[in-house]
């Protein structure tokens, strides 16, 4: 990924908030059958090393294509949004000003290691579920189901673990603009339904201001 200085998100709990936001990531694969995608929730662990876990269906043939410890990229992303030149006070002015798209990301390197265990998968699982259902009135947890279903189900599918080599991020929020012209893209965006992108914007012009 192509990352220009005022772009790059060198702080590692910034990137890992992202993905706690935006689990749902795509992983980028290249085993014997080629390069290959696979969209999955993921669930990240922090510590001595940065771990991601998710789950596939048993049907699905990534498990098998790869080889343990191959190189994988996971890509999270968050919030995006075109940025018209019309939202820049100095286009009004200068007319010095084109079409962009703003937009957060990170790509988290590391090699993958299949994980065919009952236990592994349960695990994957319920803090997924956990996680997930936090914010419902009453949320599902496994024990809703017989004990009977659920080992059926956790047959059906298998443990994917990638630990984390490279954790790089990029932020597209106009940093390299000035915050007059920020703060009216930031504006903009948020009136075409980008909230959490113009919010972002508005942020990284309060500190640009500091």
């Amino acid at each position: 990924m192509y990352v220009p200085e005022h772009f790059a998100v060198p702080q590692l709990d910034s990137l890992h908030d992202l993905i706690r936001a935006h689990p749902f990531g795509t992983l980028i694969t290249h085993g014997r059958a080629g390069l290959d995608a696979n969209h999955l929730p993921f669930e990240l662990e922090t510590g001595a090393t940065t771990t991601l876990h998710a789950h596939v269906a048993r049907s699905n043939t990534l498990w098998q294509d790869v080889e343990e410890g191959d190189e994988v990229l996971v890509v999270f992303r968050a919030a995006d949004a075109y940025i018209s030149p019309n939202w820049y006070p100095s286009k009004h002015e200068l007319h010095k000003q084109v079409p962009t798209w703003n937009y957060m990301v990170a790509h988290a390197h590391g090699r993958i290691t299949v994980r065919d265990d009952e236990r592994y998968v349960r695990g994957v699982v319920a803090r997924l579920t956990r996680t997930h259902e936090a914010t419902q009135p009453k949320p599902w947890k496994m024990t809703d189901s017989t004990p009977e279903y659920i080992d059926t189900l956790l047959k059906a599918i298998v443990g994917i673990q990638v630990e984390v080599t490279r954790l790089v991020g990029k932020y597209k929020l106009s940093q390299n603009k000035d915050r007059r012209d920020i703060e009216g893209a930031a504006h903009g965006a948020i009136a075409q339904g980008g909230e959490e992108i113009g919010e972002a914007m508005l942020a990284c012009a309060s500190e640009k201001s500091r």
